[in-house]
């Protein structure tokens, strides 16, 4: 079986940061430090001495991970689930023999991998780890920390790779089951060959486990956008978009610029609909609770998906139209030949919309939401030489979100060329 198939029929995963800068939130000594909090160390330059005293406050007593994986699989619609087991700062959020410096020396005392791998296995969730291979300012020959060790020229990063991220990741990939992917960061000048070892590393252990694009020299299993960002076009290979709720992707109390569920659902169906899956991120207070702006977005997000689901888990990239679909967006499902129209904007004063160049004939179009069969004209102008397809829409949009119309093709969609046309 094709190991990439879980990957590309989810569609949709969940980002969870979480770490000891979830206590700074953001501010350090009265001070906001800008940036994304995780980086609240380098980027207030606070010597590891001061930071790693967090360890001894650390106890979110309010984290439930069986809360947490029962709404991502229930209530939030996300099919995998990728935490930063390790992040920058060096901190590992579970039991590690090979380094003190984790979850079990804190107040808190329990291993939190270990109780959301169990979780994400009871729900059917594909459970993943975060790991930060390059950057651990904690370490003397760890990458990032100049501050506290000397420069990055002085170090010993073989050391480093052979004495923490080599048995940090065994740890990872043979004590907590099944791990569906290892999703690795800022790789920046790594040699390649250590990028490689670790490629093989991670595959002598768990052959099935996927390696994201941030390993570096596309060495990974799928491509990596930059944070937060679509692409224009739609990449002919796997990839994946991370994206924020907020500013951040650590917690930070300050930060209310939450985007809307529209928002989301509209970056949703437009990665799918360029071949891409969407893992979008929450920040994890120090307490342990997601923030409740976040539970509802996610939530909204995931009512839509109970009902338009179809047109997105299992979808692939819909055929290119050379223009802007000002009103939203088209996924596809080359199993059934179903071509999802996303009309996120609904059309002013019932105007219409007027799909142009579909050359394939559509047999059937109906609202995805309810199953109602819709009436449509499909013509070709002459004069014009054009194919147009126009939807009878309603005069409300059915759906205040994203109003998804799915047409039932007769065969691949087929688009016409008018590169060219003199």
């Amino acid at each position: 079986m094709d190991k990439m198939k879980w990957f590309e029929d989810a569609r949709y995963g969940l980002f969870i940061h979480w770490g000891l800068y979830a206590i700074p939130a953001g501010n350090w000594r009265g001070q906001e430090i800008h940036g994304g909090t995780e980086w609240i160390m380098k980027n207030a330059q606070i010597p590891f001495e001061e930071y790693s005293a967090l360890a001894d406050s650390f106890n979110p007593v309010r984290f439930d991970a069986d809360e947490w994986m029962r709404m991502a699989k229930e209530e939030f619609g996300v099919r995998y689930v990728v935490f930063t087991a390790k992040h920058h700062d060096g901190f590992a959020m579970y039991d590690s023999a090979c380094s003190d410096y984790n979850i079990m020396h804190t107040p808190y005392g329990k291993d939190v991998v270990r109780q959301l791998a169990a979780a994400c296995e009871k729900y059917g969730l594909v459970f993943c780890v975060y790991y930060s291979q390059l950057q651990d300012w904690a370490e003397k020959n760890g990458f990032g920390n100049t501050w506290d060790f000397g420069p990055e020229a002085e170090k010993d990063f073989r050391k480093y790779l052979d004495e923490k991220v080599k048995p940090q990741l065994r740890e990872l990939l043979t004590q907590y089951g099944k791990i569906g992917l290892v999703w690795f960061d800022t790789p920046y000048e790594m040699k390649k060959e250590h990028c490689a070892e670790l490629v093989d590393f991670v595959r002598a252990l768990q052959p099935d486990c996927l390696i994201n694009g941030r390993i570096g020299y596309n060495l990974g299993d799928y491509r990596q956008t930059s944070d937060n960002s679509i692409p224009i076009l739609a990449y002919p290979d796997p990839w994946e978009a991370c994206m924020t709720l907020n500013h951040t992707w650590g917690y930070r109390a300050e930060d209310n610029h939450w985007k809307s569920p529209k928002h989301v659902v509209r970056m949703l169906a437009e990665i799918v609909g360029k071949g891409g899956n969407l893992l979008l991120n929450a920040g994890p207070d120090a307490s342990g609770i997601i923030p409740s702006e976040s539970v509802e977005i996610f939530k909204t997000v995931g009512a839509w998906l109970k009902e338009n689901g179809e047109s997105i888990y299992g979808a692939s990239a819909a055929p290119d139209f050379p223009y802007k679909l000002e009103w939203g967006c088209f996924t596809y499902k080359p199993q059934t030949k179903t071509l999802y129209m996303h009309v996120v904007e609904w059309p002013y004063k019932n105007h219409g919309i007027c799909v142009v160049g579909l050359m394939t004939k559509v047999k059937r179009a109906r609202l995805l939401k309810t199953g109602e069969e819709i009436p449509f004209v499909q013509t070709y102008e002459t004069a014009r030489d054009e194919y147009r397809l126009r939807p009878v829409l309603p005069s409300e949009a059915p759906d205040e979100l994203d109003t998804v119309i799915a047409f039932d093709l007769e065969d691949d969609p087929i688009i016409q060329d008018i590169v060219d046309r003199r």
